[in-house]
């Protein structure tokens, strides 16, 4: 018997469509996203979740309420499960932010941004403290965005910086599967729900192929 936590990544908006930044925007779901949310819901109620926790932006939040309602469990909400902020690329598509900071864009570096390192570290700290709420069979269901849970992941799991590109991106609805063991946390599923598809999220390129 081991706690678990799940990372669900919302389902689809407009800007993902387009492929603009989000970051701490408030972007709600479009009808694909809601249509994926209750898709996702019907498969991981059969895990039994006992704990829904969600990022504060609504489309995390309605994409953990779908699957609340299924289960008949509230959702919880902390802003530090919240995505990357984006500084002055929030809004803009990826052709705009290349033509206008190529050399921030290479490095994936937003002006006014948030480092990798502080979104790794606040959401793997928010997953640790949710965890630590959970019996020690309980399964956590996070819902959050691309690249907040993907760095999450990388800092709970203990990875060096350098390897943090080496886990792909997270599709809409798609999730991961981290279990604790003696030895601290591991993956066992990444972006698992669907089949391999292309990833638009505000997660770094080279994260997303």
């Amino acid at each position: 018997m081991s706690k678990r936590i799940v990372c669900l990544r919302h389902g689809q908006t407009l800007w993902n469509v387009e492929r603009r930044f989000q970051g701490h925007s408030d972007i709600p779901l479009d009808e694909t996203g809601i249509a994926q949310a209750a898709r996702a819901a019907s498969l991981l109620a059969s895990l039994r979740p006992t704990l829904i926790v969600s990022s504060d932006l609504q489309r995390a939040n309605d994409t953990a309420l779908a699957l609340g309602r299924i289960v008949g469990l509230d959702v919880a909400v902390d802003k530090d499960f919240r995505e990357r902020g984006g500084g002055q690329w929030e809004g803009l598509t990826r052709e705009e932010i290349a033509a206008r900071w190529p050399d921030e864009y290479a490095a994936w570096e937003a002006p006014d941004g948030e480092p990798v390192g502080d979104v790794a570290a606040r959401v793997a700290a928010a997953m640790r403290k949710w965890a630590g709420r959970l019996d020690d069979d309980g399964l956590l269901v996070v819902a959050s965005h691309g690249a907040a849970l993907r760095l999450g992941i990388c800092e709970l799991l203990g990875l060096p910086e350098e390897l943090w590109p080496a886990l792909g991106g997270l599709g809409n609805c798609s999730w991961s599967v981290l279990q604790e063991g003696r030895k601290g946390w591991r993956l066992l599923e990444h972006n698992a729900g669907t089949l391999p598809e292309p990833v638009n999220s505000d997660d770094r390129p080279d994260a997303e192929v």
